[in-house]
C-alpha cells in the first residue's frame, strides 16, 4: 500500500506542537489540570473525530473487544496515512483526512483520559487499549516495510512510530502536573506504552527516562509505582544493549539501576517495592537485592518473591547453597500463612521439577507436564538443600518435607522402601524415610497409618539395619580420632554416618513394640550402644529416649530404665578409665570430688607417686581424659533425668547416682564438669521438693558468681523449680526475687542474661506461678520498664518476648488487667525519669525511646476491659457493656497522682490518659458515683490548667455524668413505683387518719414542670414528709410551703430549688455521646 503523496509523508519523527494558550480540560471542571502545557486547539467536529471517539467510547466499556477495536482504528489510521490500492470507482463523498489530523484527534482523546481518577476503571481500560493499538499499528507498519536489519542503529520511521512519538511528547509535560490524577495517568500511560512496544526512538528514550526518574520521588505512591514499571523495562533494555560496551554509557546504566535498587530497599510503599520486585531485570548484581525482599515487612511482597520472582528465575540450583536454605527457612517459617503456602508450593512443585529435568516453559507456552515421581529426583532435591545441616532438629528440611508429602500424593504412593533401599542408605535417603514415617504417623488422624505400616519393615529388621549403621559410625569415629591430620572427606563421611544413625533412631522412636521379639532385639542393641564411649551426644540423647519408650510407662518401668542407663554409665566409665586406676570405679571422679570425703585421701596418696613419674604432657592428657569421662557420664545422666517423672527418694538408683556422681561433679574445680553437674542437680531438684529447697541458695550463688552462660543456666533451673514446686519457695526465700530483678536490669552488661530472665519471668507470670500481689507487681513493673527502656532497643530477645507477653498477659484475665493497672503509673513515672535522664546531645530521644504519650496509650489499651477474654463470650461480640471497674480504678489512680506532688510536666503526661479510658455503663454503681464526685470536685477546683489535660478531664466528666444521670433516672422510676404503692396502701387502710394521694404538676424555680406525688392527710392539709422525701433527687432542695393564694383549700405547694447549672451540666443536658 503506497504512502499518500503529500506534505504529510515528509513529516519528521519529531512532532511539532501547535502553540495554544488553552489549558488541558477534562469533561468536568473538577478534573481540570493545573499544569500549563500546550495542547492542540479544538477544531470543528468532523467525521474522523466521531469515528475515533466512538472507538475510544467502546474501548472504555470492556477489554473483551479491544483487539477488534484496535483493528478498526488501524483501518482508519491506514486510510489517513496511505493511498488506497484500489480507488473507489464510484467516487466517495466521504471527507478525506491526512495523518496529521488522525494524530491530532488521537492525541485529543488521550488528553481526555489524563484527569480520570485512579478508582475509575474506565481510565485503565482506555490506557490498555492505547498500548494495544500502538503495538498493533507498529507491527503492521513493520510488516509493510518488510524485513529490516536487526542490527540497525536507527529505527525506520513509520506512521505508527510518528504517532507514538507525538503521543509521548504530548503526555511528557503532564508528568509534572499539580493534579495527582493527571500525574498518575500520564505516568501510567508512558509506562504501559514502554512495556507494550519493542523499540523506541533514542531521543524519545532519553526524555522518557528523565521524566520517569523524577516521578520515583513523587509524593504519591501510585505515581511512583507506575514510574518504576516503566523504568524497570528501560533498565532491562539498557542491560541488553551493554553487549557492546563502546556503544553504551556505563555510568548512566549503572546509575539507573542503583536508583531503582535504592527505591526497592527504602520506598515506604509496599506497592512500589512489589512493582520493582517483579519488573527489575534479574542480574548477578540485582539478584541479592531482589531476594532480600523475602524479608520485606509487607506480606504480599514476601509472597511475590516465592510465587513470581523465584519461579521466573529458572533453575534454583543456580542459587548458592546458603541462599537456598535461607529462602526456604524464611518462607516456610513466615508469620503469614499465604507466604508459607507459596514457599511450600515452590519447593514441591518447581524445585522438584528442576531436579527431575523438566524444562520450564517460556512466556506464552503451555506449562510442561510434571515429571513422573522418582526417588532420584527427591534425593537430589534434598542434597541441594544440604540435608545433613538442614535436617537436624529445628531444621527447615523437616517442615519442607512435611508440606512435600502433603502436597504430592503421587510421591507418597510411588516410593518403595525395599531392602535395597535400607542396605544403601545415604543422608538424603534416610531422611526421606524419616520424614515419610513422621508425616504418616502424625498427619491425617491416622489416615496414613496403613500406608506407613505397608512400606516400612518390621521392628526386628529395622534393628538389624540400625546395628549395621551404628557399627559403621563407630568405626568412622575411631578412625578419625586416631589420626592427627584428618582429611575433610573423612570428617564429612563421619558426620554423614552420625546423621544416618540419628534419623534411624527418630524412626525407631515411633515404632510399635507390641512385638516382643523386636522389642527385645531393640532393647539389647540400644543397651549395648549406650555403653560405647565414642557415642556422639545427639545419638546418646536419642538412644536414651528410645530406651525409655521401650520400658513400661509405670514406676517399675521407670526403675528398670534408670537401672539400665546407670549400668551403661558404669560401663562407659570402666571402658575409658586408665589401666593405672586398677579398676577403682571412683577413680575417674577424683578431680570432680576434689577432696570431698576422707575416703579419697589414700587414693590421692597412691597416685602421687605415679604422678611424679609421669611427664607433664602425660599428666595433661590424663587430666583431659578425666574431664571427658565426667562429661560423658554426666551427659548420659542428664538425658536420663530428662525422661524421668517419679519421685527421687523412691528410686534407689537415682539416689545413688545423685550422691556418687552429681554432687561430686557440682563440687569439682573443673568448670565444664561443674556446670554440667549443676544441670543434673537442677533436674534432680525437679523430682524432689526438699532437695530443691536445700539447693536454692546454691543455684542463686551460681547466678551471682558465674559467667553469663552459667547465669542463664541457673535462671532456667530456678524457673523450672518454681514452675514444678510452686511459688511458695519464692515467698520463703525473699532473695530469690532479687535474682530475677537483677537479671532483668542487667541489659547493658549481659543482654543474653536479660533475655533469658525476661522469658523466665514471663512464664512465671503468665502461668500464674507467682500470685503474690507485691511480688507480681514488682516483676511486672520491671518488665514494662524494660520493654520501653531505650537500653533494650538492641536486645531483640527482650523486645520480642515482651511484645508477645504483655498483651497476652493482660487480655487473658481480668485479674491480670487489674495488676497492670496497679503498676501502670509507677512504671510510667520510672520511664519519665529515664527519658528525662537521657542526654539530648548524645542521642535523639525520640528515635531511641517511644514518646510518653505512646507509652501511656499502650498502658490504657492493655487495661481496656473490652479486650479482655471472657469465658463464653465470643471475641467478636459487642463488648460495650462489659464491667469497666478497672478503668474506673485507673482514673482514680490518675486523680490521686494529679493531686500529689508530681511535677507539672509529669502531670501533663498523666492527665490526657483520663480521656482515653473507657467508661462502661455496667460498671459498679458505687465506684461510678464515687469517681464522678471526685471528678466533679477536680473540675470545680480547676485541678488542671493545660488545655489537653482539662479537655480530658471534661470528657470523662461528661461520660460519667451521663451514666450517673441514667442511674438517677432509674432510681427515680423505682422510687415512684414504690411511692405509689405506699400511698395506695395507706389510702386503703382503715383508720381515723386517711390519706389522699394524687399527682400534681408544680412549677420548679427553673421554670420546668415537675410531677410529684403528694400525700395529704385529710383535715390539716399537711404533706406527708416521708412521701416527699421519697421524691427528692440528689442535688435538689425541696421546700414545703403553705399555699398563700387565700382560697383556703388547704393545699400544700412543693417547691424544688435546683442549684445553678455549670458548663458540664449543660453538656449533660443533651443526649449526644461524647
Amino acid at each position: 500500500m503506497p504512502t499518500r503523496v503529500s506534505s504529510r509523508s515528509t513529516r519528521t519523527s519529531g512532532p511539532s506542537n501547535k502553540a495554544s494558550s488553552n489549558t488541558l480540560r477534562a469533561s468536568t471542571a473538577s478534573r481540570a489540570s493545573s499544569s500549563n502545557i500546550d495542547i492542540p486547539e479544538e477544531s470543528p467536529d468532523s467525521a474522523l473525530r466521531k469515528q475515533i471517539c466512538a472507538v475510544f467510547r467502546d474501548a472504555q466499556k470492556t477489554t473483551a473487544t479491544h483487539r477488534k477495536l484496535a483493528v478498526t482504528l488501524r483501518k482508519l489510521h491506514e486510510a489517513c496515512c496511505y493511498e488506497p490500492t484500489r480507488p473507489n470507482k464510484q467516487g466517495s463523498t466521504d471527507e478525506d483526512f491526512d495523518e496529521a489530523e488522525f494524530n491530532d484527534e488521537f492525541t485529543r482523546c488521550v488528553f481526555r483520559i489524563m484527569p480520570v481518577k485512579k478508582s475509575e476503571s474506565v481510565g485503565d481500560r482506555a490506557i490498555r487499549f492505547i498500548g494495544l493499538f500502538l503495538r498493533h499499528a507498529n507491527d503492521k507498519d513493520n510488516d509493510l516495510l518488510g524485513e529490516t536489519d536487526a542490527d540497525a542503529s536507527t529505527m525506520p520511521e513509520t506512521p505508527s512510530s510518528r504517532l507514538t512519538t507525538e503521543v509521548m511528547e504530548a503526555v511528557l509535560p503532564l508528568l509534572t502536573s499539580k493534579d495527582k490524577f493527571v500525574r498518575y495517568r500520564s505516568t501510567q500511560l508512558i509506562s504501559h506504552i514502554i512495556n507494550s512496544l519493542d523499540a523506541i526512538d533514542d531521543d524519545l528514550f532519553q526524555k522518557l527516562r528523565q521524566g520517569l526518574l523524577k516521578r520515583i520521588r513523587d509524593k504519591e505512591a501510585v505515581v511512583r509505582s507506575q514510574a518504576v514499571l516503566g523504568l524497570g523495562r528501560l533498565a532491562g533494555n539498557q542491560i541488553e544493549g551493554m553487549a557492546n560496551p563502546e556503544d553504551s554509557d556505563d555510568d548512566v546504566e549503572t546509575g539507573l539501576l542503583e536508583k531503582l535498587l535504592e527505591v526497592l530497599q527504602n520506598d515506604p510503599s509496599a506497592e512500589v517495592r512489589r512493582s520493582l520486585l517483579v519488573n527489575l531485570p534479574i542480574l548477578p548484581n540485582t539478584l541479592p537485592y531482589l531476594l532480600e525482599r523475602a524479608r520485606d515487612q509487607d506480606a504480599a511482597t514476601r509472597r511475590a518473591v516465592y510465587s513470581r520472582l523465584l519461579p521466573a528465575l529458572g533453575d534454583f540450583r543456580h542459587l548458592s547453597l546458603s541462599m537456598r536454605e535461607k529462602l526456604l527457612r524464611w518462607g516456610l517459617r513466615d508469620r503469614d500463612e499465604n507466604v508459607r503456602k507459596a514457599a511450600g508450593r515452590l519447593f514441591r512443585e518447581r524445585w522438584i521439577e528442576d531436579c527431575a529435568g523438566v524444562t520450564q516453559p517460556e512466556d506464552g507456552e503451555a506449562p510442561a507436564e510434571p515429571a513422573a515421581p522418582t526417588l532420584d529426583s527427591l534425593l537430589e532435591l534434598l542434597e541441594r538443600i544440604d540435608i545433613v545441616n538442614s535436617g537436624v532438629e529445628n531444621g527447615v528440611a523437616i517442615e519442607a518435607m512435611k508440606g512435600f508429602w502433603e502436597g504430592r500424593p503421587d510421591y507418597r504412593g510411588s516410593l518403595d522402601f525395599d531392602d535395597k533401599f535400607w542396605e544403601t542408605l545415604s543422608a538424603e535417603s534416610v531422611f526421606v524415610a524419616r520424614s515419610f514415617n513422621e508425616f504418616c504417623r502424625s498427619e491425617g488422624n491416622g489416615k496414613y497409618e496403613a500406608l506407613v505400616e505397608e512400606k516400612l519393615p518390621e521392628v526386628t529388621k529395622i534393628a538389624y539395619f540400625l546395628e549395621r549403621y551404628l557399627n559403621v559410625m563407630i568405626e568412622a569415629i575411631r578412625r578419625v580420632n586416631g589420626q592427627d591430620n584428618v582429611e575433610e572427606d573423612e570428617e564429612e563421611d563421619t558426620v554423614e554416618q552420625e546423621f544416618i544413625v540419628e534419623q534411624l533412631l527418630h524412626i525407631v522412636l515411633t515404632l510399635d513394640y507390641s512385638d516382643e521379639v523386636g522389642r527385645r532385639k531393640m532393647y539389647a542393641l540400644l543397651r549395648q550402644a549406650l555403653s560405647i564411649p565414642e557415642l556422639p551426644d545427639e545419638v546418646t540423647k536419642l538412644t536414651v529416649e528410645v530406651l525409655r519408650d521401650i520400658c513400661a510407662p509405670d514406676a517399675a518401668g521407670e526403675k528398670e530404665f534408670c537401672s539400665v542407663v546407670l549400668e551403661a554409665v558404669a560401663d562407659v566409665h570402666d571402658a575409658i578409665v586408665d589401666d593405672s586406676a586398677n579398676g577403682d570405679d571412683d577413680e575417674s571422679f577424683h578431680s570432680a570430688r576434689s577432696e570431698v570425703s576422707g575416703a579419697s585421701t589414700p587414693t590421692r596418696k597412691g597416685k602421687s607417686t605415679k604422678d611424679a613419674e609421669m611427664s607433664e604432657e602425660e599428666s595433661r592428657e590424663k587430666a583431659i581424659k578425666e574431664i571427658m569421662i565426667n562429661m560423658k557420664c554426666l551427659h548420659i545422666v542428664q538425658c536420663m533425668l530428662s525422661n524421668v517423672e517419679g519421685n527421687l527418694q523412691q528410686n534407689d538408683h537415682l539416689v545413688s547416682m545423685l550422691n556418687n556422681l552429681v554432687v561430686p561433679a557440682v563440687r569439682s574445680h573443673e568448670a565444664p564438669v561443674r556446670e554440667r553437674g549443676l544441670v543434673c542437680l537442677g533436674l534432680c531438684a525437679l523430682l524432689d521438693r526438699p532437695l530443691a529447697e536445700e539447693n536454692l541458695t546454691l543455684f542463686m550463688h551460681f547466678f551471682s558468681k558465674g559467667h553469663a552462660a552459667l547465669q542463664i543456666t541457673a535462671l532456667q533451673i530456678l524457673t523450672d523449680i518454681l514452675n514444678v514446686h510452686g511459688a511458695q519457695l519464692l515467698s520463703a526465700n525473699p532473695t530469690l526475687l532479687k535474682v530475677y530483678v537483677k537479671a532483668l536490669r542487667s541489659g547493658s552488661r549481659n543482654p543474653e542474661v536479660q533475655g533469658a530472665a525476661t522469658v523466665a519471668v514471663s512464664k512465671l507470670l503468665l502461668g500464674r506461678v507467682v500470685t503474690d500481689h507485691e511480688t507480681s507487681s514488682e516483676l511486672l513493673k520491671t518488665l514494662i520498664v524494660a520493654y520501653f527502656d531505650p537500653s533494650t532497643a538492641g536486645n531483640q530477645s527482650v523486645r520480642q518476648a515482651l511484645n508477645y507477653f504483655l498483651p497476652v498477659f493482660c487480655y487473658s484475665r481480668a485479674e491480670n488487667q487489674d495488676l497492670m493497672r496497679s503498676v501502670a503509673l509507677d512504671a510510667l513515672h520510672a520511664l519519665y525519669n529515664i527519658r528525662e535522664g537521657i542526654d539530648d546531645d548524645d542521642m535523639d530521644v525520640d528515635d531511641e525511646m517511644a514518646s510518653l504519650n505512646t507509652i501511656g496509650a499502650c498502658l490504657v489499651d492493655w487495661t481496656d476491659p473490652r479486650k479482655c477474654y471472657m469465658p463464653g463470650v465470643p471475641m467478636d461480640a459487642d463488648r460495650k457493656n462489659v464491667n469497666g471497674d478497672v478503668h474506673l480504678d485507673f482514673a482514680a489512680d490518675i486523680l490521686e497522682k494529679l493531686n500529689s506532688n508530681f511535677s507539672k510536666e509529669e502531670k501533663k503526661v498523666i492527665a490526657p490518659l483520663l480521656g482515653k479510658l473507657y467508661v462502661s455503663p455496667t460498671s459498679t454503681e458505687e465506684k461510678t458515683r464515687t469517681l464522678y464526685e471526685e471528678i466533679s470536685t477536680a473540675v470545680d477546683e480547676g485541678l488542671l490548667t493545660d488545655a489537653t489535660g482539662r479537655n480530658a478531664l471534661y470528657k470523662i466528666h461528661v461520660s460519667l455524668g451521663k451514666i450517673v444521670n441514667a442511674l438517677n433516672e432509674g432510681d427515680k422510676i423505682s422510687r415512684r413505683s414504690r411511692s405509689a404503692s405506699v400511698a395506695t396502701s395507706i389510702g386503703t387502710t382503715g383508720g381515723s387518719a386517711s390519706v389522699a394521694t394524687g399527682d400534681r404538676s408544680v412549677v420548679t424555680d427553673d421554670g420546668e414542670d415537675a410531677t410529684v406525688v403528694l400525700g395529704r392527710r385529710e383535715g390539716d392539709g399537711t404533706v406527708l414528709e416521708d412521701v416527699v422525701e421519697e421524691e427528692e433527687d440528689d442535688g435538689d432542695t425541696v421546700k414545703v410551703e403553705e399555699n398563700e393564694d387565700g382560697d383556703g383549700d388547704g393545699d400544700t405547694v412543693v417547691r424544688r430549688n435546683r442549684e445553678d447549672d455549670n458548663l458540664v451540666d449543660e453538656l449533660l443536658s443533651d443526649n449526644d455521646d461524647v
